[in-house]
């Protein structure tokens, strides 16, 4: 009977020490990714970074329509590649199927504003408002709160970056941009990423509507940028080990 009750002692102290490994090793990935993703002590915008790795993001601009981005996941799920999307908030409430689909891919979703309005133009108290809300929305919608924003339109200057900075939120911008949003065709925006990317760099492209030939850019983007030696990861893969370079708005 002792033999019984020590046994059964010793089976709940095992259980409660599998208990608490699995809480500190919780807490120490949260921790690490805290650490990570924390925004750059400057108000500032992260427009690529620096490191030795062959590794690139591919990042995706939504706001409008529901079609190509419908084309484009698909494209990206065969090709394994993981990327970022920038949803605004308005889009993300309209579409929370897509939103579970892009996360249930293992893509990272970050923030493009509430209603896609130009920050310029806007007051920082407005600016506040918009990227709350959006951040609210997304979160309502993935189970994540965003740690980075791309402002409408791609503008900014001192007072927005200014405003996101003390939300805690990093700005995002791009290093290759080859304007896929205006339909050159599928061939010149293949072009226009190939010929400048490198290290580090990220690609801007759209999964929005109006973008309606970057699907078909895609597969020939990650095949030959994958031939060269390159890898794509997410933004918070790619920041994760390296040293930010970032362009300084005053």
């Amino acid at each position: 009977m002792l033999w019984v009750v020590n046994g059964k002692r010793l089976k709940n102290i095992f259980f409660i020490a599998i208990a608490a490994f699995f809480a500190a090793l919780i807490l120490f990935v949260q921790n690490q990714e805290m650490s990570v993703f924390t925004p750059l002590k400057k108000p500032a915008a992260l427009s690529k970074v620096e490191t030795n790795q062959k590794h690139l993001a591919l990042t995706f601009d939504s706001n409008w329509g529901d079609q190509q981005i419908r084309l484009i996941l698909p494209i990206l799920k065969e090709e394994h590649i993981k990327a970022t999307f920038f949803f605004s908030g308005e889009w993300a409430e309209r579409h929370p199927d897509i939103i579970q689909k892009v996360k249930k891919d293992g893509h990272e979703i970050e923030s493009h504003g509430m209603r896609h309005q130009d920050y310029t133009k806007l007051e920082p108290g407005e600016v506040r408002r918009d990227i709350l809300l959006a951040s609210e929305a997304i979160y309502k919608v993935s189970g994540d709160r965003p740690r980075m924003i791309r402002p409408p339109y791609g503008k900014t200057n001192g007072e927005v970056l200014k405003t996101i900075n003390h939300l805690n939120e990093q700005t995002v911008l791009w290093s290759i941009n080859p304007h896929d949003e205006t339909n050159p065709g599928y061939k010149i925006i293949v072009q226009r990423v190939l010929e400048k990317t490198g290290r580090g760099d990220i690609i801007r492209l759209h999964a929005s509507d109006s973008a309606k030939q970057t699907y078909q850019a895609l597969p020939l983007i990650i095949r030959d940028l994958e031939n060269r030696g390159y890898t794509f990861v997410t933004l918070k893969n790619l920041i994760s080990d390296t040293q930010v370079r970032q362009r300084l708005l005053n």
